[in-house]
Order: C-alpha cells, then structure tokens, then sequence
C-alpha cells in the first residue's frame, strides 16, 4: 500500500470553531461553544471528569457523531474526509474485538495499511515493513509473532499505537491511554510520545481524566467540563481551574457543588475550620502546592463562582 499523500501544511493540525452538541434526551449539552485550536507537532492534553464531554469531543473529531453546531477541522479538511485519506490514527481505550481472534501482533498492526487490499490477496511485502517497522517505533519489535490476546496491559497498549501510527498519520488520538499504569509505566509513556513527535512530526491529543498523564506528556492542556475551562501550558494550571473542572464528579455524589480550591500554603484557615468556611479567596498558587478543597453543597447559582485567573483561549 502506498504511502498516504502529506496534506497541505497547515499552522493548525486540528482546529474546533464554536463546537456544541447535545444527545437526544438529555437534560444538559455534552459540549456547549467549544473553540480551540491545535498546532502542528504540538502535544495536546485533554483534561476533564467522567461525564465532561470528552469521548464527544474525540467522537466529534473521529466522524463518529454529526455536528450539531460549529465546525471542526483535521488538516483543512472534515473529520470524515481526513479519516479517509489516514491522516488520523487513533488508540481507543478498550480493546477487545481484536483480542477474541486468533491474531498475531503483525496481522493487528497491519490491518490499517490493508482495508483496500482484496481479502484474497497476499499482504505485500513492503505493508509488512512499515508494520515492522512501527512496532520497532514502540519498542515491540520481539512481539510482532505473538497470539495478540497473550499481551500484558502495557505491551497491548504500545501494539495498539504501532497500529495507528503504521499509516503515518498526522493526528494520533488516545483516549485515556495510562489506565492502570504506575507512575514509571507514565514516564515512559510519556517518553514514547516525544519519540514519536521527533520521528514522525505527528501532532498528538491525548485525552484522560489523570493529571499526571497530562502533565508529564503534554505541551499544553485544554481543561473541558463541557465548556472551556481552561487553554494554556499545564504549568499554568491552578487550584481554581481544577477544582472547578473536577466539581461534575462531586456533583455526582452531592449534586451541584460549588469548589472552592486553592494553595494550603498560602490558606489563613485551619483545617478543621474548612467544614465551616465556605469561600477563601485566594490567588496565583502554583498548581504544584498542596490544595485545599473545601465543598459547599449549596447550589453553585447561589455561591460565589470559582476564581479562574488562568488564560483562557479566544476564539
């Protein structure tokens, strides 16, 4: 199979104008005025709670769902096309279709780089070399012979990316791709997208719900919890952001919350007056401090909204 034709470049890989949607039913928007942009070669976290609209996002990008409102764009062309011509390659975070047949690792790889190809026909040669060679990428060359179901969680994890790489494209999508790795299986991780940037150019989105995933791998961080919370490097995230961000998953337990969040440092009340304190106001802590979380279950309409002083993006 040939190699896919290079788009013409363009200063952003992937790029969200105003993007909302809403399921059938549903008594909230999944996603409400969604506008970002993101650069070429850049690495990009997504960072949200469970129910924060991020697998609506990356459907939304994959082609997956219809657009409701805004407009999104991969390469200067729609998510549907871009699929088509492989500019984008994408690790889901479950994988289990190809798990209950008897593949090996190379037939996983490959599958990609032969949807065209007559069921009939021989694999070609070449189309084995570049499977090949993407898992040399990952570093699971000595797996390519292996029964794809006798895989441990981090081999399985790194095969999946040789196999959404393999096309070449010029997006790679993950969707929490660090579920139950330990905080070495995250460096590497880590480790592996940079190589991957400087070896490919691939921009690259991550999208998780842990923070750490974020920080360590990523360049910057959109912070969605339906809306835009936040746009920037992950150094310029606060206390304020997250706990803001991060609110939809108390509110599950409390219903709507409102987060008050900051440095523990730089807080005048003693911990055990926190239950009675409702609103500190604090600013400019570095997201590296201790945090103090105080949650008021009153209504967040009727509490005083969480301080956000980090840049957002404008649209």
């Amino acid at each position: 199979m040939s190699r896919v034709t290079p788009p013409t470049p363009h200063e952003h890989t992937l790029e969200y104008r105003g993007v909302s949607f809403s399921y059938p039913g549903a008594d909230t928007p999944a996603l409400t005025s969604i506008s970002f942009a993101v650069h070429a070669g850049e690495r990009l976290g997504i960072l949200g709670p469970n129910g924060g609209g991020k697998s609506t996002l990356l459907k939304l990008t994959l082609g997956l769902l219809d657009l409701q409102a805004g407009e999104v764009r991969v390469c200067g062309r729609s998510p549907r096309e871009a699929r088509r011509e492989g500019l984008v390659g994408y690790v889901p975070q479950k994988v289990d279709a190809e798990l209950a047949f008897p593949l090996s690792v190379r037939q996983v790889v490959v599958m990609p780089l032969v949807v065209n190809l007559a069921p009939w026909k021989r694999v070609p040669s070449e189309t084995r070399r570049r499977a090949d060679e993407a898992l040399s990428m990952v570093g699971a060359a000595e797996l390519a012979d292996r029964p794809i179901g006798a895989l441990s969680g981090g081999q399985l994890q790194r095969v999946m990316i040789a196999r959404a790489i393999a096309p070449r494209p010029k997006l790679l999508l993950l969707d929490e791709p660090t579920v139950g790795i330990d905080v070495a299986g995250q460096r590497r991780f880590a480790e592996l997208l940079q190589s991957l940037r400087e070896r490919l150019g691939v921009t690259i989105v991550v999208v998780s719900h842990d923070i750490r995933t974020i920080a360590a791998g990523c360049d910057r961080v959109a912070c969605l919890a339906r809306t835009l919370h936040f746009h920037d490097a992950p150094s310029g995230l606060s206390p304020q952001v997250l706990g803001e961000v991060f609110r939809h998953d108390i509110a599950e337990v409390f219903g709507d919350v409102h987060v008050d969040a900051h440095a523990a440092a730089t807080c005048h009340v003693d911990a055990g007056d926190h239950a009675h304190h409702h609103c500190c106001d604090h600013h400019g802590a570095p997201p590296s401090a201790g945090v103090t979380l105080n949650v008021s279950a009153k209504p967040a309409s009727a509490a005083a909204s969480v301080n956000k002083e980090s840049p957002r993006e404008n649209a």
